[in-house]
């Protein structure tokens, strides 16, 4: 994950603001039955510690355009956010099947236990498992959507940060649904074009281009300033995840957060391997991935089948041309100096990522 540097007392203000909003989920639940004070515990897990990106970047975005007004909206926007991720997560593990993250139970995995001490079989625990990860995720995309809702702002402020919040979702929910049709495809009924505009749904809108330009609007700054901001948001994204998957073929455990070649275990359809399908040598790349989920050994066979394609060097030049173009926005905006610093920032950080 990436960092944007702030002040101490700014992360301090959004774990707050975080906190206080999974306090009412767990409050809220606490009151019913023991299943729905479980899920509201689970909840509160699932959302604590992180890098809290989204959020920073809605206060940087706010704090560097000279923000003055709405301040006090600021930080429960800015955990909108953080939850909005958050909600994502927990349902993408529901998609993928997962039942941990970075090696304890998600929301799925601790019901999955609690099913089976209630005495359910391993397919009533599972079913439990992805129920409650669901439920989880519509609770956590409510809060955040009633954060902005509540949010101390005029009317027409709180109405162009409820449209961001829409957008994000549509756009996410889109790219997430094309990201699962591309991978049950046959196997070359997927352009490789298809899956980067599927990359780039799924992560630049929620991550980058809307906590930007609410930082802005709370800011009071211009439409051409959101522009701007939206764009770079785009390619930042765009980026971001593409790093991701080279992270996800290539990257070391402690990045990734799991067993190194994740993607290459599960056969995951990334841009890096649509690049890989387009060149000479994809049969002895698709032999190498039929292998990679045999061990670590058949992982560092298919990490070199894919680099001897030029898979992985097209892929890093396709993130230096993105990045590129977002530090071409920024230098050629109107953006005051404080913003252009901060997107400057940003774009080196991405590609500190690539492993």
């Amino acid at each position: 994950m990436i960092t944007v540097a702030t002040a101490p007392a700014t992360r301090e203000a959004i774990d707050r603001a975080i906190g206080e909003a999974l306090t009412r989920i767990r409050t809220r639940m606490g009151q019913l039955d023991a299943s729905a004070t479980a899920l509201g515990a689970a909840i509160h897990h699932a959302a604590e510690g992180g890098k809290r990106f989204r959020p920073t970047l809605v206060v940087a975005a706010y704090e560097s355009l000279g923000g003055s007004r709405d301040a006090g909206a600021v930080y429960p926007v800015a955990a909108a956010f953080e939850l909005l991720h958050t909600a994502f997560v927990v349902h993408d593990d529901v998609i993928d099947h997962d039942i941990e993250r970075r090696g304890v139970p998600n929301v799925g995995g601790e019901f999955r236990v609690r099913g089976r001490t209630l005495g359910a079989d391993e397919k009533g625990a599972a079913l439990l498992g992805d129920a409650a990860a669901i439920l989880a995720g519509d609770l956590l995309l409510h809060e955040a959507i009633r954060l902005v809702a509540l949010a101390d702002v005029p009317a027409e402020t709180r109405a162009d940060l409820l449209a961001l919040v829409d957008d994000a979702v549509v756009v996410s929910a889109a790219g997430e649904l094309a990201d699962v049709e591309n991978a049950v495809a046959a196997e070359h009924g997927v352009a490789s074009d298809a899956i980067l505009v599927a990359t780039a749904n799924k992560t630049a809108v929620y991550s980058f281009s809307a906590p930007l330009v609410a930082g802005a609007l709370l800011a009071g700054a211009p439409g051409t300033t959101r522009t701007t901001l939206s764009r770079v948001g785009g390619q930042l994204g765009l980026a971001f995840q593409l790093v991701d998957d080279l992270i996800g073929a290539f990257g070391a455990a402690d990045v990734a957060g799991r067993g190194e070649g994740g993607d290459l275990r599960e056969a995951k359809r990334t841009p890096l391997i649509a690049l890989a399908r387009e060149s000479d040598r994809w049969p002895e790349v698709s032999d190498a991935l039929a292998r990679a989920r045999t061990g670590p050994v058949a992982v560092r066979a298919a990490q070199h089948a894919l680099a001897a394609s030029g898979a992985r060097e097209r892929l890093e030049r396709l993130v230096h041309e993105t990045l590129a173009e977002a530090r071409g926005l920024v230098l050629d905006s109107l953006l005051p100096d404080a913003a252009r610093a901060m997107l400057l920032d940003l774009v080196d950080a991405v590609q500190a990522r690539i492993p």
